[in-house]
């Protein structure tokens, strides 16, 4: 992997962290986005791969997009540089968990609602705000609804008020909120609850969650019957590991 100039990164026992590194606010801009695209992109490859957690270094987790590239000559890049990154965030095979501190605002907050979890401090602050640029937040628009039902969502999106993290949590776009001093341990206390299991098998859970949302419920049992049926008990991870229960318990 190339030298990084906006990002930390480092895997360590199956575990990826990317760390937000651009001062003061972590503002993204589309060098700063193409970067964590190709994180990202490395990170669909690895096969031993658990999970990933995306932090922030400094005052905030991160505070938007740059508004300068939102000018016409560079929306066009800027919003298809935005979506691919939200794409690789929300696609990753295995859970992504954000670990949010101070402000994640705008396009930040979009980043960290793409992730599976989200971790945040008590003191960290959420918006869209958006609308007071003369703006919409283009991908909030869609998974906001899914996280916390259509009149939330109209209402974080047009007000572009803040939300405090134990609000956030409360409405359902945050996953847990854990007093300032403790989001560290907090998101190494998950993530080797999720590094207990083997990167397949972890795999094969998050795509029974999310290949049958929005199903009919019939049609979903049915599919994820068949995952568990015709892949899961197929793998050498499953057998062994009902293996090792039997042996344990005699």
């Amino acid at each position: 992997m190339a030298e990084l100039k906006f990002h930390k990164f480092e895997t360590v026992d199956g575990a990826a962290r990317i760390t937000f590194a651009r001062p003061k606010h972590n503002v993204l801009n589309i060098e700063m986005m193409n970067e964590l695209i190709g994180v990202l992109e490395t990170l669909t490859l690895d096969r031993n791969l658990k999970c990933v957690v995306i932090a922030g270094e400094g005052p905030s987790w991160c505070a938007g997009v740059e508004v300068a590239d939102h000018k016409p000559g560079q929306v066009d890049a800027m919003i298809a540089t935005f979506n691919r990154m939200l794409a690789l965030i929300e696609g990753q095979e295995v859970p992504t968990i954000a670990a949010v501190h101070g402000a994640c605002l705008g396009g930040g907050m979009e980043a960290a609602i793409a992730c599976d979890i989200v971790v945040a401090a008590k003191a960290a602050v959420f918006g869209q705000p958006e609308i007071k640029l003369g703006f919409l937040p283009p991908y909030a628009a869609v998974r906001l609804p899914l996280l916390v039902g259509p009149a939330k969502a109209i209402e974080i999106c047009t007000t572009g008020r803040r939300y405090a993290a134990e609000e956030a949590r409360a409405l359902g776009f945050i996953t847990h909120c854990v007093e300032d001093g403790k989001l560290a341990e907090a998101v190494d206390g998950l993530v080797k609850e999720i590094q207990y299991a083997s990167p397949l098998i972890i795999r094969l859970n998050k795509r029974a969650v999310k290949q049958h949302l929005g199903m009919a419920f019939p049609d979903a049992v049915k599919g994820v019957s068949d995952l568990f049926l015709n892949t899961l008990m197929k793998t050498g991870d499953t057998l062994e590991g009902i293996a090792s229960f039997e042996e344990n318990k005699g």
